[in-house]
């Protein structure tokens, strides 16, 4: 139940500052070119709170989160007093209307730069990506990717840690070749190696890109032994020590696998599993019934212990920042870079090559404002960023109830010389509010699949 709580409060603290963020740009701009704004609203129906500005726009915070809405005086949508009409939106010249509208998807974009800057600002603890192994028969190991070798580069892009590498892969879907540097940690120069992924079969929504490619990144090894017991655990209660090594499970030896008693753990919740552990030399049988939380949506053991772990080589533990100076062309660096790619997977869902069933809808993002979170501030941030490309994107696709399509009715507007018709803009809208709801239910479905 925490962590609905903890996700759902994430959620909304999220998505109301990014809705925030994409209508002050809105709002701003229309201030700056002289309309009136009636309203400034995060959050859809009820008013919870409301306040109004010497200039008569009222501020409001409403019930629903899941929006916003800038509303301004505009004599298409109601009765514009002669001295005001100067005031109204539809009275602004095509540039002014243009500059009003795609200033929330840029507002978008501004925070995303800001957001990054203070991630690398504050430095993001990460690792180096070494190569711990490879599948047998994967793409990765009929390359001869070399195990414990460090990745450099993928596809021409330099990369600092796995998730350069998996932005990098991701952006490489549909193509038949990888090409990917990689260097021995005794040597300075790096190799290029060719992945063949003609047949590659990457489904997102099931694994990550390196599972895929049969890459796995390399981890210290892990224990069966006991590092921590948490203090009023079901494993405290138990009589679990710091230092028992875990034998069996309910009769199965462990074999020093803690993948394998984590996940016999996970399915057991609330049920009494009989352990054999190893203390002082001396075999111990104990009883313990695992705790259960709600991860995804279904019920889950832990007993509240950490196992032993190899501390990390020297070397591959690193924070990657770039000082006061150096994180801005970074943020710009990261920013551009991950527009394109959301442009290129837009493109990709188009052609086929990637499945509708990788768009996520308000579950996974709360899922994933949850989980950054939880890691951190900093990881926070990044996730922030993140979604703010998204939304920023999702508003400048042409479907009429969207940013965009407003930006290409001015478009036509600015090269015809007149606006559209008002019939052929009712049908785009109606068009527009269609796919923006089979996409969303789309989304929604998945989420709920995912569950």
């Amino acid at each position: 139940m925490f962590d609905v709580i903890w996700n759902l409060a994430s959620f909304i603290i999220a998505l109301g500052i990014l809705v925030t963020v994409h209508e002050y740009g809105h709002f701003w701009v229309a201030r700056k070119c002289g309309v009136q704004v009636e309203r400034f609203s995060v959050g859809f129906g009820q008013p919870i709170w409301r306040r109004t500005d010497k200039h008569g726009t009222e501020f409001v915070v409403a019930l629903i989160p899941l929006g916003g809405y800038v509303k301004m005086l505009d004599e298409r949508v109601d009765e514009v007093p002669a001295e005001k009409a100067h005031l109204a939106f539809n009275n602004k010249s095509v540039y002014q209307r243009i500059a009003i509208i795609a200033a929330g998807p840029l507002a978008n974009f501004a925070f995303a730069i800001v957001a990054f800057y203070l991630m690398f600002l504050i430095g993001v603890p990460s690792v180096k990506p070494y190569i711990g192994d490879l599948a047998p028969d994967s793409i990765a190991a009929k390359a001869n990717l070399p195990v414990n070798g460090e990745i450099v580069a993928v596809a021409g892009q330099e990369v600092n840690d796995w998730q350069d590498i998996n932005m990098a892969l991701v952006g490489e879907i549909g193509q038949s070749s990888i090409a990917i540097k990689a260097r021995q940690p005794d040597s300075v120069y790096a190799k290029e190696f060719t992945l063949d992924t003609s047949n590659w079969q990457f489904a997102p929504e099931k694994t990550s890109s390196l599972a895929s490619l049969g890459i796995v990144p390399f981890a210290p090894k892990v224990h069966t032994e006991i590092a921590v017991v948490g203090e009023g655990s079901a494993a405290a209660r138990a009589g679990l020590q710091i230092g028992d090594t875990l034998l069996s499970i309910n009769g199965e030896a462990i074999n020093n696998d803690w993948r394998f008693f984590a996940a016999e753990i996970k399915a057991l919740a609330k049920q009494e599993v009989a352990l054999t552990v190893l203390r002082n030399n001396q075999q111990v049988a104990l009883t313990v019934i695992p705790d259960a939380r709600e991860v995804n949506g279904k019920q889950a053991g832990y007993l509240g212990i950490s196992p032993k772990l190899d501390p990390w080589p020297e070397g591959h533990r690193i924070t990657i920042g770039y000082g006061v100076l150096g994180s801005f062309p970074e943020s710009m660096e990261r920013t551009w870079n991950l527009v394109v790619l959301s442009f290129e997977m837009i493109g990709k869902l188009i052609t086929g090559d990637v499945s509708v069933k990788n768009l996520s809808g308000p579950i996974s993002i709360a899922q994933g404002a949850g989980n950054s979170a939880g890691y951190g501030f900093v990881y926070f941030l990044g996730f922030l960023a993140l979604i703010s490309i998204n939304l920023g994107i999702i508003n400048l696709l042409p479907l009429p109830v969207l940013d965009g399509g407003h930006l290409l009715y001015y478009l036509i507007e600015l090269l015809t010389g007149k606006p559209v018709p008002e019939k052929i803009q009712e049908l785009g809208f109606r068009f527009g509010a269609l796919a923006l709801l089979t996409l969303m239910s789309i989304a929604i479905f998945n989420d709920i699949s995912r569950l």
